[in-house]
């Protein structure tokens, strides 16, 4: 499993000698370029709505390809989070305030673009009592008001184990209950300083309990410095909450200042992770160089 190293490795934040001086990435992590009629439709329409989406705030790499499909991860509760992730491109400090219509604003997006399936997600909102629970519930019945039929996905965050407001998420009926692991445990203490590997795990156990028929999913980065072993064994412990979809991606350093890549893994090596992951029993694994919690959602919600 995954023995060899791939072609592109990072060492010590430095390009080892196998790696090209002219390419930023390895020729597989090609993103395509945003445009197209769609694209910028969508984009007029979170304006004219002040809506906020996670494809531009954490500068995903697949924003051209879902928004030309007219699919996109609203981002609620603002754009500032009260975290400092060292992998993540969103704004840190301190929000002001809370939204209420919000909700209202997204409902309309999700029905002006008739979407089949929506994932909302928000900054962490340690500020708030319930973490922003109360407000994940209300875009979850506007979404539903505005486009029956259409499948919830709501990629939520530890909410600092929060067990009572976790509960008000799940009894919202969402069709996917999403909480991305992130990492290996090793890591957290550098990549998700304020985040707690055990507590996520619990999130993702607790909620299955609360409601079986829902599903639940979880996301891992990969290139941060992990060994194989625990990323397997990572995996095993996701599966273990009796979790049902996984995806697994490259991390992508967005800025010099957020943590370094350490290695690429190949699309052969995704491959076999992905193998790997549905041999220990997950209904469902994407993993992909490009891939994020969101990506192909849609098919995702239909297992």
């Amino acid at each position: 499993m995954i023995k060899s190293l791939p072609l592109y490795e990072t060492t010590g934040g430095k390009k080892s000698a196998r790696y090209s001086p002219k390419r930023r990435h390895p020729p597989w992590i090609k993103a395509r370029i945003p445009a197209g009629p769609n694209y910028a439709n969508l984009k007029g329409l979170m304006r004219d709505l002040d809506l906020h989406t996670v494809c531009e705030e954490a500068r995903c790499p697949n924003i051209g390809e879902c928004w030309e499909s007219r699919t996109a991860t609203f981002m609620i509760l603002g754009d500032v989070c009260t975290r400092r992730c060292m992998f993540c491109a969103v704004t840190k400090g301190k929000p002001t305030g809370v939204d209420l219509d919000e909700p209202r604003r997204l409902g309309e997006a999700v029905g002006h673009l008739e979407l089949k399936h929506v994932v909302i997600t928000s900054v962490n909102r340690d500020d708030l009592p319930d973490g922003g629970a109360s407000i994940f519930v209300a875009c979850i019945r506007e979404s539903r008001q505005h486009s029956p039929g259409c499948t919830v996905e709501v990629l939520i965050p530890d909410l600092e184990g929060n067990w009572d407001a976790l509960a008000v998420i799940v009894e919202a009926k969402p069709d996917v209950l999403n909480h991305n692991t992130e990492t290996v445990p090793r890591l957290y203490r550098r990549a998700r300083p304020y985040a707690n590997y055990q507590q996520s795990l619990n999130l993702l156990r607790l909620g299955k309990e609360m409601d079986p028929t829902m599903l639940t999913k979880s996301g891992l980065m990969v290139g941060l410095g992990e060994e194989v072993s625990e990323l397997l064994q990572t995996m095993q412990d996701i599966r273990d909450t009796d979790c049902d979809i996984l995806t697994i991606g490259q991390y992508l350093s967005p800025t010099s200042r957020h943590l370094p890549i350490k290695r690429y893994y190949t699309p052969a090596e995704f491959e076999e992770l992905k193998e790997a992951g549905m041999e220990m029993g997950f209904r469902h694994v994407e993993s992909g160089p490009l891939v994020r919690s969101s990506y192909h959602a849609r098919e995702q919600a239909k297992l």
